[in-house]
């Protein structure tokens, strides 16, 4: 299995918002993404790196 590739948090991010996300709030280095699917809504919290946690929907 191939290994993913290590990116940028700001790479990430800029590639989510041209996916159609958009930032709905941020305190701190926590970021909440949301987009809009038909009828769905989905969400990514973005945790502080030092804290060990990541991307999660």
């Amino acid at each position: 299995m191939d290994k993913v590739p290590s990116l940028p948090y700001t790479e990430i991010l800029r590639a989510l918002q041209r996916d159609g996300w958009v930032t709905v709030r941020q305190r701190g280095s926590h970021i909440r993404l949301q987009k809009h699917t038909g009828e769905e809504t989905m969400q990514v919290d973005r945790a502080s790196p030092s804290s060990g946690q990541a991307l999660h929907s």
